[in-house]
């Protein structure tokens, strides 16, 4: 198989950039590095489309090995045609191949392998040729009466051939590819409850029946885990007079004295082999439809959470909100140095109200705090109201936001963050980490399982090795978006830096240690164990504020560091300039040249070039910037206080199949539906928000006793 025609066809590019994608996947390079330094050589594709030719390559990989294995074993055998080795070649899936495969695959002990060794294989093909006019049955099958085998009537021999020709017809690829298509055509799914008169959150699959291919990955997710629960019960329906009519044309030729055994056969093998084993197939394939649908959803939440918008420059207080054991204070400053810590009880059971707020005003006035970051967890509408009541009263210098928690306790007990904070309780720490997701979320979730950060449905439902990798390769794509300053970068950060591992993160901050900050980037090449490839994979996302070197404070690759003076000095400028920000006729002196003509007289390609020229323009620039600011409050709205038709602003929480959890600062999130997110039709929720978005909300109904709250986005 030709791997870059067949990619170079399916993702509609370039044979050439087919095949250097490849080159450059199997020399070691990753695909942040490939996506930003090497655009020339794939078309200026994004991330994104990369990781899906990347996985592509590897499943046509796995695809052409297994049929390797599969031609090898059925050679052993001694039983490959050309036809089946023509078949197998040409298959375009791994369920074409194991179809193929599987009338040759070792089986357990069936009734078709009892027949075969009581040698009724040869009344089987006599009987399935349907090639006898005329004679009688019995005396077909007389000759194979074997009472020592256990064979001691016709009506056993027949029994067992018919068996055989079941399971042949069941092994049959090509009638198990048909009956699948029958089913995802015009199968239905049918659910029902195992005790109906018990009451559940699956009650709305009670009596529930939909199209195979109509269902929706939410609905596959419910109905499956109910059905683990031992709550539900799934099958899948289909035609059966259709399903036997296809057997019937695809193996029954009438005329014979055998059709009515092969007829009989095949009833046999639908109801007690086929369909079972396509069903079980079917099923699989919703899930994995579903898991995949779920894994993308928790994906897509996951890059704008991440990429939120820091609150820089500014002394932050981090409030772990609690009932019995208070909550948790974290004073840090403007680049996450932890400067005080404390626990008040404000909530009951103690309701230490003018204590607590006395030390919190005190730890406000003390550090300079600007901006309190609260976590969404227990206590924390309590919490919220009683911070809005000690900003009013400080006359509203201070304000405040409600930050997701999700994943703060598990980080807090880490060894990570015992390391980091060994002097702190894992309590205090948990506000530590509350306090620096709003000074720079990313950061600081980097430091948590990405299945900690509750953006999803369903994610314990998930395979967790395909969401890892997928969460995984969100969280690489965003930090090598932003870039890194090398010299206060954790180690979790560093390691989701392009071409880092543990190891080599873990070696740099401890250079760091010894040798002080890193002066700029070349001293990276000192590092121990980081040799010139993963300096090549790492050094442009990796920003040194401190260089001398400008361009180390930029995401140009050292590579281009020639080409960037070539550029300067054809345009009449100095890296002087450059610090300066004096670069303001810049693109008129490039635009008078020629971009084309400039990158040549450079010697980089166009997409290089075009780079280049935004970091002059922009050094050190965060393209979180651009983002719109997150939405902070002074004050807090209570349940109550809502009535239909009151506008607010929110923040989007959680975006899944159905609508969107948006934050209007009452504690509880209120739902966007689907159908209320704008006047035309969305197909998916995604396609109007994301989490982070701060949006205006119409309130339609308030259900305090459900604690449920009904928004539109269509009214505003």
């Amino acid at each position: 198989m030709n791997f870059a025609e067949v990619l170079s066809q399916e993702f509609d590019i370039k044979l050439l950039f087919a095949q250097n994608i490849i080159e450059l996947l199997d020399g070691g390079c990753t695909i942040p590095f490939i996506a930003r330094y090497r655009k020339e050589q794939h078309g200026t594709l994004d991330d994104q489309v990369l990781r899906q030719i990347a996985e592509r390559l590897a499943y046509l990989r796995n695809l052409e090995a297994r049929k390797q294995e599969v031609l090898a074993v059925i050679t052993e055998l001694g039983k490959l045609t050309p036809e089946l080795e023509a078949d197998i070649k040409n298959a375009e899936t791994l369920t074409a191949v194991e179809d193929l495969y599987r009338p040759y695959r070792p089986k357990r002990r069936t009734r078709a392998t009892i027949a075969r060794e009581r040698g009724l294989e040869p009344l089987a093909h006599l009987i399935f040729e349907q090639e006898l006019e005329s004679g009688s049955i019995s005396d077909l099958a007389r000759p194979y009466i074997n009472e020592a085998q256990g064979v001691l009537t016709t009506e056993d021999a027949i029994s067992g051939a018919k068996d055989i020709i079941a399971e042949d017809m069941s092994d049959d690829a090509g009638v198990r590819q048909a009956l699948r298509e029958l089913v995802a055509g015009t199968g239905r799914v049918a659910v029902r409850a195992v005790s109906p008169e018990e009451d559940s959150v699956y009650r709305l699959y009670y009596a529930f029946d939909a199209a195979y291919k109509s269902l929706s990955s939410h609905q596959i997710l419910a109905i499956n885990r109910g059905e683990r629960e031992k709550l539900l019960k799934v099958s899948i329906e289909v035609d059966e007079a259709e399903a036997l009519a296809m057997l019937h044309k695809a193996f029954v030729w009438p005329g014979s004295i055998t059709s009515d055994l092969v007829a009989e056969a095949a009833e046999d093998s639908f109801k007690r082999l086929l369909f079972p084993s396509v069903e079980r197939e079917m099923r699989s394939q919703l899930t994995d439809r579903a898991d995949e649908q779920a894994i993308s959803m928790f994906a897509l939440n996951l890059k704008p959470l991440l990429m939120q918008p820091p609150v820089k420059g500014r002394v932050t207080l981090g409030l772990d909100p609690a009932y019995r054991t208070g909550c948790k204070l974290a004073v840090v400053d403007e680049t996450g140095r932890v400067l005080d810590t404390d626990v008040i009880y404000p909530t009951p059971p103690l309701n230490q109200t003018e204590k607590a707020a006395d030390i919190l005003r005190k730890l406000i006035t003390r550090h300079g705090v600007s901006c309190i970051a609260i976590g969404n967890g227990t206590a924390s509408g309590e919490a919220e109201a009683f911070v809005a009541d000690v900003i009013r009263d400080m006359g509203g210098k201070v304000s405040y936001m409600v930050v997701n928690e999700a994943g703060a306790s598990v980080y807090s007990a880490s060894k990570l963050a015992a390391d980091e904070f060994p002097e702190l309780d894992l309590t205090l720490r948990s506000a530590v980490s509350i306090a620096r997701r709003l000074l720079d979320p990313l950061a600081e979730l980097v430091k948590i399982d990405p299945k900690s950060i509750g953006v999803g449905q369903y994610q314990h439902d998930m395979p967790g090795a395909r969401l890892d990798q997928a969460l995984e390769a969100v969280v690489e794509d965003c930090v090598n978006q932003v870039g890194v300053d090398l010299n206060i970068a954790s180690v979790p950060l560093l390691t989701q830096v392009s071409g880092l591992t543990a190891t080599t993160a873990k070696n740099i901050v401890a250079y760091r240690e010894e040798h002080g900050a890193f002066p700029d980037r070349k001293t990276l090449r000192k590092v121990p164990k980081l040799g010139p490839k993963a300096y090549e994979q790492c050094a442009g996302f990796l920003r040194v504020s401190e260089s001398k070197q400008i361009l180390d404070n930029t995401s140009v690759h050292p590579e281009s560091y020639k080409a960037a003076k070539a550029l300067l000095a054809l345009l009449g400028y100095t890296p002087e300039d450059v610090k300066s920000g004096n670069l303001g006729e810049l693109q008129c002196r490039l635009q008078a040249i020629g971009t084309a003509e400039a990158a040549q007289a450079c010697g980089v390609g166009v997409p290089t070039l075009t780079d280049i020229v935004a970091n002059l323009l922009k050094p050190g620039r965060d393209p979180r910037d651009e983002l719109p600011p997150p939405l902070m409050r002074q004050d807090v709205l209570h349940m109550e206080d809502l009535t239909p038709g009151m506008t607010l602003s929110g923040t989007v929480r959680n975006v899944i199949d159905f609508g969107a959890f948006v934050d209007i600062g009452v504690h509880q999130d209120g739902l966007v539906h689907i159908s209320e997110l704008a006047d035309r039709f969305v197909r998916h929720p995604s396609e109007v928000v994301a989490v982070g978005d701060v949006v205006q909300a119409v309130v339609l109904q308030v259900e305090p006793e459900k604690k449920r709250i009904g928004l539109s986005m269509k009214q505003v």
